[in-house]
Parts: structure tokens; sequence; C-alpha cells
């Protein structure tokens, strides 16, 4: 049968079968969970030890909610908790789509059931697992912080389901509008944003901890509050806040609120599934888009120069977009570049040359080129057949590198200047970067030629083949030393004109020296790697294609 005609063709289910659907589901969810856990003690004892520090950090931290009470903020701090945990369960499942195979409906097309019993058995079903106890733990915490009275209690009892629910319901239904997204490659590759936003979030957290408790205490994320208690799903927790200060139609109103947000994001989550289950997968029709889209040839790949450094262009850029392991690579260099100077900046602490940090992230992915290609590597080898072709290759792989890496570091220069207030330091800041850039690319094509190694293909986590950790460590680490040498020039010209009486007003020179000798660098290491690469072709060969 058909997708499209799963739900029209099928016999109806009667209602004493949708009544058993429910606990069906719910027995289902158990026995993933137990048979997941069969025959790998790894395995078990991971979840354990996952499941005892959620409750044991879930319970700490509803202690830790309850404690509030009676204090003069707690409906801040508890109304604030309850919209990161909506906007959690939104987003996560988006993050981490193969997190939990149940968030999969796609896998329930074929049999006749209802989107409106299936709702409420998914529903049911969600609620068992480690991320739904943690959550039930911060919303009891939460409605005790600011239960007060009998109007209070009455309102924490129905505020506590309803929150959960809440989130739960956000989660389902994001993940089934979005389900077919999160099946593809392109939706797994939003598990790398996860990093970034972690990284950003992490800091930002504990740059905004720091000020607020500098600089007043909650009190000063009253006006948000104000605004978030009136926002589904937190407005369960609003109500109780409300009832217990005696605003019993302020507490109706969020409760009806809630009421509604509920209703409606089970509406829209049913229409979703329906969708789902009736519409074909596009992935199963013919692509109809025009030549020149499907073969590259058009787009903005179009503004690349002719010839053999044109298509190696091509091809790294396409690697940096498609090989899951050179993307996470560089979302890291991209997220920790920026993160360090720019935060640095915010407290106060930093300096226009700490942009030289971003630099050099991004300066690392040179490193290896040819592994980097894996086995695939064997299709470039049978196009160089002497120096000049080795040195295109490589010329061609630090241009398309440098395409992003000199944009980024001017950015991440003006930020973090425009952050300090020091503009007058962009220039220094922004020349020494870039003379780190040129080092970084001259050691690059020299770690590349003399230290390659094969980078696996299976393995999130495994970047370097069994047995040359030590080429890895040697080529990187050596490249890195090779590039603060090669850059102490332009270094100490950066301080002497920073230190010097009367020599603040000539920084600006460091911008076209930065140039200049980043350049000049560049071009040696590219030239002096190309003879290696042409003479050790076959090694090289057999060493990026261990893995």
């Amino acid at each position: 049968m058909s997708a499209t005609g799963t739900l029209t063709a099928t016999a109806p289910v009667s209602g004493a079968a949708e009544a058993s659907l429910t606990p069906l589901f719910v027995r289902l969810k158990l026995s993933l969970l137990r048979n997941g856990l069969k025959g790998s003690s790894k395995r078990r004892a991971v979840w354990i030890v996952n499941l005892v520090f959620c409750l044991v950090v879930g319970l700490f931290a509803a202690l830790g909610l309850a404690m509030l009470h009676g204090h003069t903020h707690a409906g801040t701090a508890v109304v604030l908790l309850a919209a990161l945990l909506a906007l959690g369960w939104t987003f996560m499942p988006l993050f981490f789509p193969t997190g939990d195979e149940t968030l999969d409906p796609s896998r329930l097309v074929m049999l006749p059931l209802r989107p409106r019993p299936l709702v409420r058995a998914l529903l049911a079903s969600s609620l068992v697992g480690i991320g739904p106890l943690f959550t039930l733990c911060l919303a009891v915490g939460s409605v005790v912080a600011v239960a007060r009275g009998a109007a209070g209690a009455v309102a924490a009892v129905a505020a506590v389901p309803l929150l959960l629910l809440g989130c739960v319901a956000l989660a389902r239904a994001m993940a089934t509008a979005n389900v077919r997204l999160l099946s593809s490659r392109k939706g797994r590759d939003l598990a790398l944003l996860s990093g970034l936003l972690i990284a950003v979030g992490g800091q930002a957290v504990n740059f905004g901890s720091q000020r607020l408790f500098q600089q007043g205490g909650l009190g000063q994320l009253e006006p948000a509050a104000a605004v978030v208690r009136w926002l589904p799903p937190a407005t369960a927790v609003g109500m109780v806040d409300s009832a217990g200060r005696g605003a019993y139609a302020e507490a109706a109103a969020q409760l009806l609120l809630t009421l509604a947000a509920l209703a409606g994001l089970l509406w829209f989550w049913e229409r979703s599934l329906t969708k789902l289950m009736v519409t074909p997968d596009g992935s199963t029709l013919v692509a109809a888009a025009p030549r020149k889209a499907r073969d590259g040839s058009g787009g903005v790949w179009s503004f690349l120069p002719a010839g053999r450094t044109g298509a190696v262009m091509q091809r790294t850029l396409r690697y940096t977009v498609r090989d899951p392991k050179t993307k996470a690579a560089w979302v890291t260099a991209l997220a920790v570049g920026m993160i360090i100077p720019v935060f640095n900046a915010l407290q106060g602490s930093g300096s226009v040359y700490l942009a030289c940090f971003g630099a050099g992230m991004l300066g690392v992915q040179m490193y290896n080129q040819f592994g980097q290609d894996t086995s695939a590597f064997w299709m470039v080898a049978q196009t160089i057949s002497g120096p000049r072709d080795a040195y295109e290759e490589l010329r061609a792989r630090a241009i398309a590198l440098a395409l992003v890496t000199v944009p980024y570091t001017a950015l991440v220069t003006a930020v973090t200047a425009g952050l300090l207030g020091d503009w007058a330091g962009l220039p220094g800041g922004l020349g020494v970067s870039l003379a780190v850039v040129g080092a970084m690319l001259c050691t690059g094509a020299l770690a590349s030629a003399h230290y390659p190694y094969s980078i696996p293909s299976d393995g999130a986590f495994k970047n370097v083949a069994p047995g040359q950790a030590g080429l890895a460590w040697m080529g990187i680490f050596s490249g890195m030393f090779a590039s603060a040498v090669i850059c102490s020039p332009v270094i100490v010209l950066a301080v002497w004109l920073n230190f010097a009486d009367g020599m603040q007003g000539l920084r600006w020179i460091l911008l076209p020296a930065g140039i200049a000798w980043g350049s000049l660098s560049a071009w040696a290491g590219l030239r002096l790697a190309a003879p290696r690469v042409a003479r050790t072709l076959p090694e090289i060969l057999t060493a990026v294609s261990k893995g």
C-alpha cells in the first residue's frame, strides 16, 4: 500500500482498539528502552549512570527551587526557568534527531492508525524517559517555590502536568513537522549547530550571570519575566504565582491561555502527522532541477576562476559543506575563534590582538590537506605529474581556505575592536592576524607534504587512523611552533609600536606589513611543499588511504 492511501484505504479502527493504543505504545516504549540495554553491559552502565545523574541533579535542583519559597523574586526565576525548559524541548529534537528513534512517526505510516488516537498514544509514550523525569523534578520545584495558600496549592497541582505536557507536545510537534528534514542528510547536519549554540550559549549564560549578580540580582529580570509569564507553557507556572498572590482573574486567564496553547499544539501536531502520512516523500520524486544547477556549473561556483584552480577550490569548499568531519572541524573553529576574543572583550579583559586566535583556529584547517580526501585522493594523484601540478593543487586549496578565513578574521577583529572601543588598534590587530593566516597556510602546506595521515570514515570522533597519531601530533605541533617563528617579525614590530614612546600613531603600518608578510609566507610554503608532494606522491597516497 502506498503512503498516499494509508489513512483513506485502510479499514476504520474500532473505538476499543483506539482506547488500547495508548497503553500499547507505552509498553512499546518501555520495550525499546529495555531491549536497547540488552547485550551490552557498557551501554547499560552508561544508561544507569545517566539516570542516577539525572535524578540527583533534578532532585537537588527541585530542592534549590523549593528553597526560593517566600523570596521576593522567586516568581521571576521560576517563570524564566519554565521558558528555558520549553525552549530546550522545542529545539533539542532538531539538533539531536537520532537521540530518540520514536521521534520519527514516518515509521508508522503504513499502519492502519488514525492521527488523533496516534497523537494521544505518542504523547503518553513520550512521557517515558530521562528527559521527562528531569523536567518533572524542575516543574515540581518551580511550583513549590511560588505556591502560597490553598489557591496556590490547587493551581500547583494543575500546573505540573500542564508544563510537562506542554514541553513534550512542543518537542513532538516540532519533530513531526520537520521529520522529513531530520531524516535527511541536511537535517542530520543540523546537529553540528548544537556545538555552536552550546558554546555560545554557555559563554552567554556565564557572562550574563556575572553581570546579573554584580549589578542588582534577579530584580533586573522582572521586565522580561512580566512578558514571559504570558507565553505558554511558562503561563502554567505564572498561574501558580498569580493564584498565590490573590490575582485570581490573572491566574484564570493564564490557565485558559495554557490550555488553549496545549490544544493548539496538539491540533498542529495532528495536522502535521496527517500530512506526513498521506504525502509522498520528495526523495522518491524525480528531481526537476535544471542541468546547470545539478552539475554545479552555475550559482555561486560561477564566480570561481576557470581551470584547475577553480575546480580544486570548488571541490575543497564542497568538502567543507558536505563532509561531516570536515564540517564539524570548521564549525568548531568558527565558533571558538569568535567566542574567545568577543567574550573576553565583553568582560573588559580582552585585546584586539586576541583576534589572532580565530585566525589560528581556521589556519589549522590547512594541515593534512590530502588526508581530508581519504581514499579518494588517488583520483587527485592521477592529475599530479610534477611540481607545477602539485603547486597548483596546494595553491588552490590555500586560496579556498583564505576565501573564508580572511573575511572572517577581518570580521572578528572589527567586532572585538568595536566592543573594546579600540578602533585605533584595528589595523594592528588585523595586520598581525593576517600574518598568522599566511604563516599557517605556509606551515599547513609543509605539514601536509611531510606528515600526511589518514582520517577514518567511521566513528564520529575518530580523526586519526590507528598507528598514525604520532604523525598527526608531529605535524600540528611542529607547524604551530614554526608559524610562531615565522610571525615573529610582525609580532616584534607590533610590540614595539604599542609600547615604545610616541610610536602608537604608527600602528597602522602593521596592516600592510601583515598582509605582505603573510602573503610572502604562504607563497614560500607552497613553493617548498610542492616538490616534496610530487616526489613522494605514492607514499602520501598510501598514508592517507590507511583508514
